[in-house]
């Protein structure tokens, strides 16, 4: 059994799109018109494995997703935890891109991680494991 698709779910579908590729550097996996809403099946992968596990930039629209998301924020919880090779140069490039960080780089033994906002609702984390 292996993980195939995650999801985030998003405010904005156009705007996640263009901060997920353009900022963080993923790629477009499928972009699928779905229902009469204008919604779409819109997922991305990392360019280091086209073809690994894609997230789905979900449409928020359920009545569930906003007391969720906002109960996570505010906790400091992360919707996601990406992979990083080194968290500090991540961490200076997404600055250098104006990306807000709720949390600076913090070593907790063999992992390094740092939480962003993604600005489609989400705190995503990002994580070196030395």
């Amino acid at each position: 059994m292996k993980i195939d698709l995650t999801s985030v779910f998003v405010d904005d579908q156009t705007h996640a799109l263009r901060f997920y590729t353009e900022t963080l550097g993923f790629l477009k996996k499928h972009d699928v018109p779905v229902g009469a809403e204008g919604d779409r099946w819109l997922t991305v992968v990392s360019p280091e494995e086209p073809d690994g596990t894609e997230l789905l930039l979900e449409p928020s629209a359920h009545p569930a997703v906003r007391p969720y998301r906002t109960a996570l924020a505010e906790d400091g919880i992360p919707a996601a935890s990406f992979t990083v090779d080194d968290v500090r140069a991540e961490y200076d490039r997404l600055r250098g891109l104006g990306v807000h960080f709720t949390q600076d780089p913090l070593e907790m033994g063999a992992v390094t991680t740092a939480v962003l906002d993604d600005t489609c609702g989400n705190l995503i984390q990002i994580m070196q494991v030395q």
